[in-house]
């Protein structure tokens, strides 16, 4: 398939039967008659119909395919157990074990050895060129060794603005979805040095470059179904080459993602929902609003059903707590030992700041509103509020007071209007 199929709406939403439609075309046109086919996913951080995806796909492949089975790209998130994942894809247990006996729900295991294979490397003077200068040294691009084991690999998820990458989706189902821990640190540290502020809501940035550079060492054919997902369904489905349908949807999501704002705001109360379940996912509500915070301003992450910094890594974003990109490259012989992913979350979250005369000075207050204590938020080097103390409501209709209530944070990036003149 050398063109991009799909559509996309301006405003509104796609009935599931124009989704549909779209799907079936762009199928038709991929060689998979008797493949194995290995269909990449998003977890539960994201806002997304599954269910309604994998009844189609699997409605319209399983009598052509060989093999149709979905691996969940978890990046570094925790694997899903088995109920969680039947909830993913809006299946019971029977409906498993019957009608849908041989497809397989796979978790990807990003620290297992085992589980993975080293397709190549990125030589250092490559990755000098791609990242801008910033880092020179050489890459591994490992992966899920199932990728090997299947025909054809297709991507299925949405695309959003991203603090890492600049938008999500399209390769990044390989690097960080699948893959080792290696080009993991490597990237998100390569963007923690750019910072999220300059580089969500951002197409064209250094970490896509690599991200598209290691997944050209994958030897299957690759293709990929990119949607566009607002709070009224599906805005758009885009299905081509990994590169080239992640461009459509990335184009529709800069148009139906960003909400554009006259002036900055001294204050946003961020309302995350259920499906951010710890501050290494639910970090997001930050990321989203930052752009449209006023210097000296403050965002409050309000989520009190949230209880977690994270269960994979919270013990090492305990040691080193929550401070802006110059506190750890000011002290990098002290910090170098600390996965780059850990440090980038570190500093995404506290935001933009310098650190000047061992005094770090942070652009902006981060508060946490949330089940974690007061004591462990001020230990993470964090503000605290008591979330009961919150009443939502209270912050809406306020933007003349420079006051923002977001209700549903963490997917839709909010920007300043360039200044005119």
């Amino acid at each position: 398939m050398d063109q991009v199929i799909g559509k996309g709406v301006a405003a509104g939403a796609l009935t599931d039967s124009e989704v549909e439609e779209i799907l079936v075309e762009a199928l038709c046109a991929l060689p998979l008659d008797g493949q194995r086919v290995l269909i990449l996913v998003p977890d539960g951080t994201r806002t997304f119909p599954m269910p309604l995806y994998f009844r189609m796909l699997t409605r319209h492949l399983l009598p052509r395919a060989r093999a149709v089975d979905f691996l969940v790209a978890l990046g570094t998130h925790p694997a899903m157990p088995e109920q969680a994942l039947l909830d993913l894809f809006g299946l019971t247990a029977q409906e498993k074990a019957t009608t849908y006996k041989n497809v397989r729900l796979l978790n990807h295991a990003w620290d297992h050895p085992d589980a993975l294979t080293l397709l190549g490397s990125v030589p250092a003077d490559e990755i000098d060129a791609l990242s801008g200068g910033r880092l020179r040294q050489e890459v591994p691009v490992r992966l899920n060794r199932l990728v090997l084991e299947y025909d054809h690999l297709l991507v299925c998820g949405p695309v959003f603005p991203h603090e890492v990458v600049g938008y999500s989706g399209g390769n990044k189902y390989f690097f960080p979805g699948i893959a080792g821990s290696d080009i993991i640190n490597f990237t998100h540290w390569l963007s923690a040095l750019i910072t999220s502020y300059h580089t969500i809501g951002i197409k064209d940035t250094p970490v896509r470059r690599v991200i598209d550079r290691a997944a050209a060492f994958i030897p299957r054919p690759r293709h990929a179904l990119c949607s566009v997902i607002t709070h009224e369904g599906v805005a758009g489905l885009f299905v081509g080459s990994t590169e080239a349908a992640w461009s459509a949807a990335a184009d529709l999501s800069a148009v139906r993602h960003v909400v554009w704002k006259d002036r900055p705001f001294r204050q946003v109360l961020s309302v995350l929902p259920a499906m951010y379940d710890e501050i290494w996912v639910g970090a997001k509500g930050m990321y989203k609003t930052e752009p449209a915070i006023a210097d000296g301003g403050e965002v409050i992450i309000y989520a009190p059903h949230l209880h977690e910094v994270s269960v994979v890594h919270g013990r090492l974003i305990r040691q080193i707590g929550y401070h802006v990109r110059d506190y750890f490259t000011a002290q990098w012989d002290t910090f170098k030992h600390i996965p780059g992913g850990v440090l980038a979350h570190s500093t995404h979250l506290k935001g933009s700041g310098t650190f000047t005369g061992g005094v770090e000075r942070p652009r902006i207050e981060v508060t946490l509103a949330t089940g974690i204590s007061e004591s462990e938020c001020r230990a993470l080097n964090l503000g605290y509020r008591d979330p009961r103390s919150i009443d939502p409501a209270a912050y809406a209709n306020r933007e003349e007071e420079g006051v923002l209530l977001v209700p549903k944070a963490g997917e839709y990036l909010y920007r300043l209007k360039p200044a005119r003149g």
